[in-house]
């Protein structure tokens, strides 16, 4: 299978744009309001790749899930080096380990939103084809 870059680059730029004014929106919120709404990024960071890559659900599955790793890696970088900087190495390699566990469940969401978008493209060219007349 060949991997669409700009697909998973696409997706990558709406979940980081999307994290970053949520971050600014919903500071100082409660643990349960921060997972859910990240959670709805993931899934919209995955349905945007997904709907650029479209072709089969299974394609659009491993975009998104790319675009959401791709997208959780630079966020854990940060954090990891944003902790080494002011809270220390122990504490820092406890985050580098941590995050390194929650990449899988990143996935999860950006894959389903790549189904998603991957057949919502698939579904609007169909109907297009359709409804035209020569």
């Amino acid at each position: 299978m060949k991997i669409n870059w700009s697909a998973v680059l696409s997706g990558f730029v709406v979940t980081l744009a999307l994290g970053v004014i949520s971050g600014l929106l919903y500071t100082g919120s409660t643990a349960t309001t921060v997972v859910s709404y990240w959670g709805v990024i993931w899934i919209l960071g995955g349905l945007a790749a997904g709907y650029v890559v479209g072709g089969k659900i299974g394609s659009g599955a491993i975009h998104g899930g790319l675009a959401t790793v791709f997208g959780s890696l630079v966020v854990l970088a940060v954090a990891t080096v944003t902790t080494l900087l002011f809270g220390g190495v122990v504490l820092s390699l406890g985050v580098l380990g941590f995050g390194v566990l929650m990449l899988a469940f990143h996935a999860v969401p950006g894959a389903l939103g790549g189904a998603l978008g991957s057949w919502l493209k698939d579904r609007r060219e169909l109907t297009e084809s359709v409804g035209t007349r020569a």
